[in-house]
């Protein structure tokens, strides 16, 4: 830390975390406006793991750029497509929803596998974007823009800690805390040992 008090290096708002175990979950701003949003995270609850931590907002042009900073770096390999314009046109003061997700480790290429190619036609049926997907890449190179294809969940566990950077913010860390999925019984005698531990007296 500095002396100031802030992380010395990026994301040190978010260190400690166990990040094998979460991801961060991206609505799109298409699956918002189809009414999809609640199916697709349904989708992915449905497959083992919590989802917890929702936040529906508005998207800023700059955490779009953060988020697709890949695309930034490589935007001379896309050609007939200006990426910021393109980012831009499909987030910037759009509706949004993110959501943490929590599981096993290698929740990542799990989740990321149930999304289904990048490409709504070339993506498997049983998949969200296979099942729910409308757009195509073909429809989008041809337009100039970026396919439409619902949802986003992080690469693996450093693309998680910058999407909650990105998303929520350091204020926001009390969210990755793992849910307690113990029996309430259990959970109040954690919390309250002496209270459920027997009176020596009685044995």
């Amino acid at each position: 830390m500095t002396t100031a008090g802030k992380p010395s290096w990026s994301g040190g708002v978010v260190d400690g975390v166990d990040w094998d175990r979460w991801t961060v979950i991206l609505c799109k701003p298409d699956c918002a406006e189809t009414g999809l949003t609640n199916q697709v995270l349904e989708r992915i609850a449905a497959c083992g793991v919590t989802v917890l931590g929702r936040l529906d907002l508005t998207a800023r042009a700059w955490q779009a750029h953060v988020h697709y900073w890949d695309l930034l770096v490589d935007a001379d390999w896309f050609t007939g497509r200006d990426i910021p314009t393109a980012l831009d046109a499909l987030y910037a003061d759009k509706p949004v929803t993110v959501a943490l997700a929590h599981g096993d480790a290698g929740i990542h290429g799990r989740l990321r596998g149930l999304l289904g190619n990048f490409d709504p036609t070339q993506a498997a049926k049983g998949t969200i974007r296979g099942d729910l997907g409308r757009d195509s890449l073909e429809a989008a190179l041809a337009g100039g823009r970026l396919v439409n294809n619902l949802v986003h969940t992080s690469d693996d566990p450093d693309a998680a800690r910058r999407d909650f950077g990105t998303w929520y913010g350091a204020r926001r860390r009390g969210l990755l805390t793992p849910p307690d999925h113990r029996p309430p019984h259990q959970r109040a005698a954690a919390e309250h040992p002496l209270r459920h531990t027997p009176d020596w007296r009685s044995a």
